[in-house]
Parts: structure tokens; sequence; C-alpha cells
């Protein structure tokens, strides 16, 4: 480290050396973080409390319950101990995933509901101002201090600071695709720097991709507890039998590592996966994707509502785009095209016009120059799109008329990308799941990468939305997509 770089305040003095690097115990940033964290949602319903007693309170009050001091306190105190109960400040969770704001959605609308119990068996006259006014000013609050924080996190996180030091065990082949995708994905907070082979030897002369193999995989508890490791991720190996894994647990106990054990299982987390004891034997249940039921009756309000607010809102933005895309080049103003939705149904879907008149005709003429990968057409530089249509696409600008469909039903705010019937004819049936909810004006593919993803990649991520969706990680991508908007990297 050279003289004058900065440090995270994270980071801890203990540190030890790894490939040349140094690397700082993840058990310390994580309890610091974890503090700064509680401090930040304790100020945070604070400020809001008070703020919200000062100027609505009841001054004139001839009860003591009534009070502004009381309810404010008394709403602050419940709403921390709803975090806390709920276990929203667990280290685990924090910093990453929609199970963060997840878990502080359940604990604020648990605060809510004793809130609004204790309002009744109080009588007290104001308690709908804390119900309606403050607690959602709190959520607003605290969860855009979390993503605050969560922002400063990754940006250490990409520098190589405040990661967990893991110890992978398992075949060089699942190692090595556990050791890309960290690497692909700093912001998780893994950094692998040691790993255990059944035979403990690297296949590049000690090195797995550049990471050490430091032993076999009976070794594993030994170096655990002699070099401080954060995670063991056990990847696949027939070596791993439930008695293994279990003495492997023994061993571990006592250390500042977690176990992570990844299942042989396709590709589905989040509220999906549960684990179970059935006769003694911990059992992990994967439970049916929820297609129907009141979340999905509650994503329908929220598209309907929301695109109707949304289209209120950007009106004078769409008119302005309306009289750019005229001005720019002959043709109308809007342009329509079929595509599939919810179990195969085609529908018209609405946007604005981003290349010249006649451009579909033109399509056969760049087929050498497709850059799309799959059954996508893409071009880079399509001589097609007009100067606007250039501004439009980089900005999705040219898909804000799509809230008409989300409005009347035949899309909806987050899901997976709508394809063309020729595409989706050629969809096989793992493919077709994508089908099985309605495509999205935004979803992973969009704060992913955008066109710039490899069509096997899209596809995974559409497939992972389908298996794992839940009105929080809805929040998120939508959160997430007005950055992807912002930075207009990847549409093209």
């Amino acid at each position: 480290m050279q003289q004058g770089d900065l440090v995270s305040p994270f980071a801890s003095a203990r540190t030890r050396l790894v490939n040349g690097t140094i690397s700082k115990p993840a058990v310390d940033w994580e309890q610091r973080y974890r503090r700064t964290v509680i401090a930040g949602d304790t100020l945070a319903t604070a400020l809001v409390a008070g703020a919200i007693g000062n100027f609505f309170g009841a001054r004139d009050a001839a009860d003591w319950h009534e009070k502004w001091v009381i309810l404010a306190f008394g709403t602050e105190l419940l709403v921390l101990g709803a975090l806390a109960a709920g276990r929203s400040w667990a280290p685990a969770v924090l910093g990453q995933g929609a199970e963060e704001f997840r878990r502080l959605g359940r604990s604020l609308f648990a605060a809510t509901v004793v809130l609004a119990l204790g309002g009744i068996a109080l009588t007290s006259r104001n308690i709908k101002l804390w119900i309606f006014v403050a607690i959602p000013a709190i959520a607003l609050v605290t969860m855009t201090v979390r993503y605050l924080l969560r922002l400063w996190l990754h940006k250490q996180r990409k520098e190589g600071q405040c990661l967990r030091p893991v110890l992978a065990a398992g075949s060089p082949a699942t190692v090595r695709d556990l050791i890309a995708r960290t690497r692909k994905s700093p912001h998780l907070g893994w950094r692998v720097e040691a790993v255990c082979t059944p035979d403990g030897i690297g296949p590049d002369g000690g090195h797995l991709d550049g990471v050490p193999v430091v032993g076999r995989l009976a070794d594993v508890a030994g170096h655990v507890r002699r070099d401080g490791y954060r995670v063991v991720a056990v990847t696949p190996d027939p070596h791993w039998s439930p008695d293994g894994l279990q003495r492997l647990a023994w061993n571990l106990e006592g250390s500042d590592a977690d176990m992570v054990v990844a299942p042989v299982l396709m590709e589905v987390a989040g509220p999906r996966l549960h684990v179970d004891a059935v006769l003694g034997i911990p059992l992990l249940r994967v439970s049916m994707p929820a297609f129907t039921g009141g979340r999905r009756a509650v994503k329908e309000v929220v598209d309907r509502l929301g695109a109707a607010l949304l289209l209120l809102l950007f009106a004078p933005l769409m008119l302005g785009v309306a009289l750019l895309v005229l001005a720019d080049s002959r043709g109308g103003v809007l342009y329509s095209q079929r595509r599939v939705g919810k179990d195969g149904r085609e529908f018209t879907i609405v946007k604005f016009r981003t290349m010249v008149a006649g451009a579909h005709g033109a399509r056969s003429a760049l087929a050498d120059r497709d850059e799309g990968a799959g059954l996508l057409f893409k071009v880079r530089r399509d001589p097609r799109v007009t100067r606007v249509g250039a501004v439009l696409r980089r900005y999705s600008l040219d898909e804000l008329p799509q809230l008409v469909n989300v409005l009347t039903g035949s899309m909806s705010l987050v899901g997976p990308r709508p394809p063309l019937p020729e595409e989706s004819a050629a969809y096989g049936p793992d493919i077709r799941r994508r089908l099985l909810v309605k495509p999205g004006l935004t979803g992973l593919w969009q704060i992913s990468g955008r066109s710039d993803l490899p069509w096997g990649e899209a596809v995974r991520l559409d497939l992972r939305y389908v298996e794992d969706w839940s009105l929080a990680l809805d929040a998120v991508i939508l959160w997430k997509t007005l950055r992807a908007v912002l930075q207009g990297r990847g549409a093209y």
C-alpha cells in the first residue's frame, strides 16, 4: 500500500498476507458496518419521529398518552425494537440482496400493527398520524439511508476492501466456477483466498485460477482455525458425504467462519428455499413458485396504480419526446410491434419510433452485421436508428409508452423481457418458463447489462426472476433501474 492511500474506516489493523496483497479479517469491518447501519436507522427514526411530533404534535392535549413527546419516543422505541426482533441487523443480510429490505419492510409492518393495537387500547386520537404518516416516512428515510450505505460498501468492495475471505473446498471444476462468479460480482462481498481440493494439488502448479491450493478437503477446518477465513464455501464433490459435512460443521464450531454448502440443485434462491427438520433429518425444501395468490394481486394493483401515476408524471416529457421524433425524421411518433406475453398470448407493444420509416424491411440487409447472441438480433451501430432515436434508446425513453401496456394489463412494471413471436416460437421447454409471468418494462436483464448481456445470461436472469420473484425483489429492481437508465450503458 502506497503512502497516502485511503483505507476504509471499516478496515481492521489486524492483517495477513495473501498472494502478496494485504487481506483484512471480515469480522472487524462487518461489525463496524453493522454498528453504522444501526446508528443510521436510529438517527433516521429519531429525526422523522421528532419532526412529525413537532409539526403535528397535540401540544394542548389533556392526557399524557396523547402528548407528542410520548408518542414520538414510543414510536422510535417500537420501530427499533421491531428491527431488532425481525433480525434486520443480521450481518448475513446487510449490504446484499433483497433480503435486507424484505426484513426491514416486515419489521416496519409489524411495528405498524403493534402501534395500531396500542392506539386502540389507549383510545388515542392522534394514533392515525403515526400509523399513516410517521411509519411510512420512517420507512422511506431508513431505506434510503440503507441504500446509500450499500452503495458505499459496494464501492469499497470493487476496490478490494470490505470483502469476506473465503476458503473454497470441493472439486476443481466447481471451485473454479465459484472463483469466476466472485470475481465477476465483487459487490457480493466474497473473495476466494484459498482452495482445498480432493488431492490437495492444484492443476496450475499449486494454484487454481491464481488462488493457492493450501491442502486437501480433510484439512479444511485446520486451515480455517489457523488463518481465520470468514466463509467456508463447500462446492460439490463425491468426498462430501453427509457424515463428512457433519464432521466439518462440528470441527468449525467455535471459529468465526460461516459454512456455506452449495446444493446440487437448480438455481433457486430467496423466499422459496426452506430448511425443515423431518424425523431428525435436515431437508432443503423448495416451495413452488407463486404465480397466483395475494402477493400477485398486490403486484397487479401496484402495476396499474404505478403506471397511471408515471403516465401523469411523465406526460410533459412524453409530449416533448413526441415533438422531437416528428421533427427528426419522417414517419409516425409511435411504433407498434407484436410481442408475446403471459402464457404465450400475443399483444401489441407501443414505443416511440427510433428508426427510419421502413426499417423492418431493411433488416435482412444487415444480417451479416448481427451482434446479437442466441435468438436476438442486435446491431451496435444500426444505420436505421435516427439521431433522436439513439438518444431515446440510450436512456430508455423510447419505452415510456409501454406504461400504457402496463396500465391495460398486458405487461408489468417488472418482469422478463417481452419476446418477439418468432423468437418465442424457437423456445425450448425450459426457456418457455419465461412466459409463466407477464413481461416487464424493466427486469433483472435491464439492471445487469441490457443489450450487452450474452443470450445465455439474459435467459438465466429471466428464469431466475420467474423462479424467485418477490415484492421486495421488484422494489430493488425498480430502484436500480433508475441508475441503469441514467448511466445509459448497454443500450443500443
